[in-house]
């Protein structure tokens, strides 16, 4: 398997998600630079979290301009896995990929904790190792997480269980308590909690690891029916 952590100018989570990818996925993985324009043969690509352009303008603005964003479409149309993650998320949505918008934590404050999140479908390449309703705990740490869309994609987002994470005591004022969503495809995840930073004990959660090994055994299962 071949896995690529994007890094973009203001990246602060690469080193975490690179780590995280190679001690659970395991196989090739590299840090890709934003201009770079091919991501043909990586079979997961991670948007990590940080503050991409300093968020001038909004989260994830400008480096949705970046030319590995039309390598990263032309990677989800292939069916590609892909993940943002915080800013990551953030970028995503910008970029189209993702449905919705973020918009700044009801407290007006950066929020850095433990998270407890349900998931709400573990049928998926990014949660088959959990159960449905099963509740995780990875750390949070953002301004602007508070996730927002209108009522024709919220219904849009149940009615095709887009809607993989929901936070138990939403933190941040996202519509719906939304924690995490996937493209109608189900092959692009964002989410604002960070699932690299819950990898290890000494950092307060392994659950993370299911995240990352889910993604390792559905690609696993496809390699094998290819074959």
């Amino acid at each position: 398997m071949k896995s690529a952590v994007l890094v973009f100018p203001g990246s602060n989570c690469d080193v975490d998600c690179l780590r995280a990818v190679r001690e659970v996925v395991g196989g090739t993985v590299d840090a890709v630079w934003h201009k770079e324009e091919d991501l043909t043969g990586y079979d997961l690509i991670v948007l990590p979290g940080g503050f991409s352009y300093g968020d001038y303008l909004r989260s994830g603005a400008i480096a949705r301009f970046s030319p590995i964003i039309g390598a990263l479409e032309a990677a989800n149309a292939r069916g590609a896995t892909i993940i943002g993650i915080c800013n990551g998320f953030q970028i995503l949505l910008e970029a189209g990929l993702l449905p919705g918008a973020m918009r700044v934590n009801e407290s007006l404050k950066f929020i850095c904790k433990p998270c407890d999140l349900r998931v709400e479908n573990g049928s998926t390449r990014f949660t088959s190792e959990f159960e449905g309703g099963q509740v995780v705990d990875f750390p949070i740490a953002h301004m602007e997480g508070n996730y927002y869309c209108d009522d024709e994609t919220l219904q849009k987002l149940k009615a095709n269980d887009q809607i993989l994470f929901r936070y138990v005591d939403n933190p941040n004022g996202s519509i719906d308590d939304i924690a995490g969503i996937t493209n109608e495809a189900g092959n692009v995840l964002g989410m604002m909690p960070h699932p690299e930073r819950a990898v290890r004990e000494e950092l307060g959660s392994t659950d993370g690891v299911g995240l990352f090994r889910s993604i390792l055994e559905y690609h696993l299962k496809a390699q094998k029916e290819s074959a």
